[in-house]
């Protein structure tokens, strides 16, 4: 025993009488997982993945796509949570704001298959730079090709996310300064850019449909995204989870994406509330209601609400349509 002790600290290790207790080893936090009917987003390590991609096709019916990997040209299926962010020109956006071609970041989970197929975000490429703060920083210039060499760091410059990419131009990219057209001489060594681009088909291009020389040209579209984003809302209704029924009682989880439009409802606040399908479009007649509750937990709103008149199918798990009177 005397031998064995003199061996351990020898070795640097840890010395335990005979009698101890061996401690218990961590027990590995399980995966979250997505569940129908509630709002779930798992971004740990092993619990997403986010290839960048060039959009091939997105059904708005179905709520179904395909987009190519750009890391290794694998086409690949999603099917959209019905809460995802669906994120265009810098802010929020849905399904028919995404072109084919476009270049986005796609997040993506496993499925109840174990299949990498829920998507719980489209990020575009100018949502993404302009969240983090980020730049294409020009080092060169060629007009006779058409091209813009560039490296981008992180904000903080401790990271060279990629260094010497380059941004091809078309006769169809359009290029903005203080949120008016330029031109392709405008663009200077030393200027920080951002864009909108789309793939080729195959490998990692970046062909720019716009290119923004200055925050102001980039605010000038996300001020404009967000008016349609609004207008559509307010016509559509803000989208949520059906939570609980119970007679004429309703309880419902509302998605970020309609917080403009409820963020200031309180109780006694009158609204009009559906069912919706998997297309998210209502599937029956409004019906009139009563906020008897409003909550905001994070960043989502849950609502309690008293229906004027019984008979709409709400369904638990459901998806739902809401608007102000």
């Amino acid at each position: 025993m005397k031998t064995s002790l003199l061996l351990l600290l020898a070795l640097g290790l840890p010395a335990f009488a005979a009698d101890a207790p061996v401690p218990a080893a961590t027990p590995a936090k399980p995966k979250l997982k997505i569940i129908p009917g509630k709002v779930i987003f798992p971004t740990n390590p092993g619990e997403m993945r986010r290839p960048w991609g060039e959009l091939i096709s997105i059904d708005p019916v179905t709520r179904t796509g395909k987009f190519r990997n750009e890391g290794d040209d694998q086409v690949m299926s999603f099917t959209i949570l019905p809460y995802a962010e669906l994120l265009h020109h810098a802010t929020l956006g849905d399904i028919q704001d995404f072109l084919p071609g476009e270049r986005a970041i796609f997040r993506l989970h496993e499925d109840d298959k174990g299949e990498w197929t829920w998507l719980s975000y489209i990020q575009d490429e100018m949502n993404m730079m302009n969240g983090h703060k980020e730049f294409y920083h020009v080092t060169a210039v060629d007009p006779a090709k058409g091209t813009i060499t560039a490296d981008w760091p992180t904000a903080d410059g401790a990271l060279m996310r990629e260094k010497g990419l380059v941004l091809e131009t078309t006769p169809e990219t359009h290029i903005w300064k203080n949120a008016e057209p330029a031109k392709f001489s405008d663009i200077k060594v030393g200027d920080l850019l951002r864009e909108r681009s789309h793939g080729a088909g195959a490998g990692k291009r970046r062909i720019a449909w716009d290119l923004f020389i200055d925050q102001a040209s980039l605010d000038a579209f996300q001020a404009k995204q967000k008016i349609v984003h609004a207008d559509r809302i307010k016509t559509q209704g803000a989208p949520g989870y059906v939570d609980q029924t119970s007679g004429t009682g309703l309880s419902l989880t509302m998605f970020p994406e309609g917080s403009d439009l409820i963020k200031d409802l309180k109780a006694g606040g009158k609204v009009k509330v559906a069912p919706a399908g998997v297309d998210r479009s209502a599937t029956a007649k409004a019906v009139a209601a009563t906020v008897t509750e409003a909550k905001t937990v994070g960043r989502y709103l849950t609502l309690a609400l008293t229906l004027d008149a019984g008979g709409a199918p709400f369904q638990v798990a459901g998806l739902a349509r809401l608007w102000r009177e």
